[in-house]
């Protein structure tokens, strides 16, 4: 006799179906597993033949073979334990080949019969929607991530058409459920209640900022466009606690960008039930390596800039970095994502992030600091600057550079009123302007391609006239050109203006680097 079972597992940043085919002949009693399959999943037959036994099922006194299919998919991890334990229940005649047809399993399972949950459950899920299934199971600590795909669903398709999601604890609570004995497992649909996560914002905000009154309005207009940044000044200048404050000027994540952002976290690390809800902010040391700020790796896992998708990557002190992560940032910088190819397998990662970098002037750091004395040589000066290239440089959209605060106003009492709430206002009606624009929302000014910006943006005679001497006098590139029309829109953008005036435009000139 023959079973199958259908379950997935998370391959990059899409799924792979996983067919589950099982066959039990005489002979002499064994439990094998075969088809490209690890360490991890061949301990399963340890798991699986306990599990089945502590929740009061029959293991068969045969010879048990299990197919992972495809046969030439590698395949590692703890997702398909639930799967193989089915199959031995419809081949031993405990289930029928009928309860599980149409039907994905997903999950691990522990010695006494309970489920673990999985990471990737999101890439399993939308894997099992695309192939048709119409019922999955899923752990019940893996609902709330497979509530926000059911949440998506439903919203695309009817809800007949739409396939229903279900949370289960138990291997004996599943097989009630499969012989309509029982509806202990949870819908994800009923779940949806539940995905409230309290945001935790940063404790850094713009009325914590004392002077720096041109860096607050250059990160207003960053934020507001979504535009890479750069703030260079000396040590104590406040450039961290500007970048700290960007994070909670972020608008909130929108229900499909909560998705993709869920998406990328569940593939890294231990698996949790987590749902993102607030945008990320990723801070890398400068001893980081090239792999774990791109991504790759024997499996090709995501990198920081990857996990910073939709929110802000920080990078703290630039040209601290080692010039091969610099350098690989241009690629990402540009199309917004990043392909990682290994000799078995090539995947694609969204990278659709803000950079914020810091950095200081020299190696010391006071290089035209009035109060501190430079030390360093004309050489280390130059050598300093120089880690940062011109193609890197000209991927930033925005350079600044910022002064040390006057110890006296560092204590100074702070005016009135809430200046963070206001500035986080005008970004918002900003942003609501460029969807407007744009037609769908999570697309800003920044994410404009050259063809678009000529069709989009408009500028008026003056505003012409004066990018044709800039562009000239300033010797500016092709991106360069651009970037500056861009950012011009979001300070328009930021006033209400629907066409781009020389007065925006010349505030979008100061900030690009001499």
């Amino acid at each position: 006799m023959i079973s199958k079972i259908h379950s997935a597992i998370p391959y990059g940043f899409d799924g792979k179906l996983v067919e589950v085919e099982g066959d039990m002949n005489r002979g002499l009693p064994a439990f094998n597993i075969v088809g490209m399959a690890d360490k991890t999943i061949n301990e399963a037959r340890e798991r699986v033949k306990s599990a089945l036994l502590n929740s009061e099922f029959s293991f068969p006194d045969k010879r048990v073979t299990i197919n992972l299919a495809p046969a030439d998919l590698a395949k590692d991890g703890t997702f398909l334990d639930l799967a193989i334990a089915l199959s031995v229940l419809v081949l031993s005649h405990q289930l029928r080949q009928a309860d599980v047809e149409g039907r994905l399993f997903v999950g691990e399972l522990s010695l006494n019969g309970e489920l673990r949950s999985v990471r990737g459950v999101i890439n399993i899920v939308e894997c099992a929607i695309k192939a048709g299934m119409r019922e999955i199971y899923v752990p019940i600590q893996n609902l709330a991530q497979a509530a926000l795909v059911a949440g998506r669903t439903h919203r695309q398709a009817d809800r007949a058409e739409a396939p229903e999601i279900y949370g289960v604890r138990t291997l004996q609570e599943l097989f009630l459920q499969l012989k309509q004995q029982g509806t202990l497992c949870q819908p994800a649909g009923d779940f949806q209640g539940a995905l409230t996560r309290s945001r935790t914002p940063s404790d850094a905000t713009f009325d914590h900022v004392r002077g720096q009154e041109l860096a607050k309005r250059a990160l207003e207009v960053a934020v507001s466009g979504h535009h890479n940044i750069l703030i260079a000044g000396p040590p104590g200048a406040g450039k961290t606690l500007l970048a700290k404050v960007a994070a909670n000027l972020l608008p909130d994540l929108t229900p499909e960008e909560q998705i993709e952002v869920t998406k990328i976290h569940a593939l890294v690390g231990p698996a949790t039930d987590d749902v993102v809800t607030e945008r990320p902010f990723r801070s890398p040391h400068h001893t980081s390596s090239a792999t774990s700020i791109i991504g790759g790796g024997a499996f090709a896992t995501p990198g920081e800039i990857s996990l910073a998708h939709k929110g802000v990557l920080f990078l703290d002190e630039l040209p601290e970095y080692p010039r091969s992560v610099l350098e690989a940032l241009r690629q990402p910088l540009e199309d917004r994502q990043i392909s990682i190819s290994r000799a078995n397998r090539k995947t694609t990662y969204p990278a659709d992030f803000m950079l914020i970098a810091t950095m200081n002037p020299c190696p010391c750091g006071y290089l035209g600091d009035p109060t501190h004395e430079c030390k360093c040589t004309e050489t280390q000066i130059q050598n300093y600057q120089r880690k940062l290239s011109g193609p890197l440089m000209d991927r930033i959209d925005m350079y600044i550079e910022v002064e040390k605060v006057k110890n006296e106003s560092l204590v100074a009492p702070v005016a009135s009123g809430d200046e963070h709430s206001v500035v986080k206002n005008t970004i918002t009606e900003a942003v609501a302007r460029q969807e407007a624009r744009y037609g769908r929302p999570g697309v800003f000014n920044s994410s404009l391609s050259s063809f678009q910006v000529s069709q989009k943006l408009k500028l008026d005679e003056e505003a012409q006239k004066l990018l044709k001497q800039a562009s000239e006098r300033l010797n500016l590139s092709a991106r360069s050109y651009f970037k500056t029309i861009k950012v011009a829109q979001t300070i328009a953008d930021l006033e209400g203006a629907s066409v781009i005036s020389a007065k925006h435009l010349a505030e979008a000139l100061t900030y690009r680097k001499r």
